[in-house]
């Protein structure tokens, strides 16, 4: 189950990843962000 969180992100960081959906790469900020924090957690699963 998928759950809305509120975040807050430096302007010039949405217009990249803005730029980035454009591409066609992701469908939207939270499929950006989503993927980007999987990325993020497997890098790290060890360091708990």
């Amino acid at each position: 189950m998928k759950q809305k969180l509120s975040i807050t992100i430096d302007e010039n960081k949405i217009k990249l990843i803005e730029k980035i959906i454009e591409s066609g790469k992701f469908r939207n900020k939270s499929h950006i962000l989503e993927y980007s924090l999987d990325k993020f957690l497997e890098e790290n699963k060890n360091d708990n």
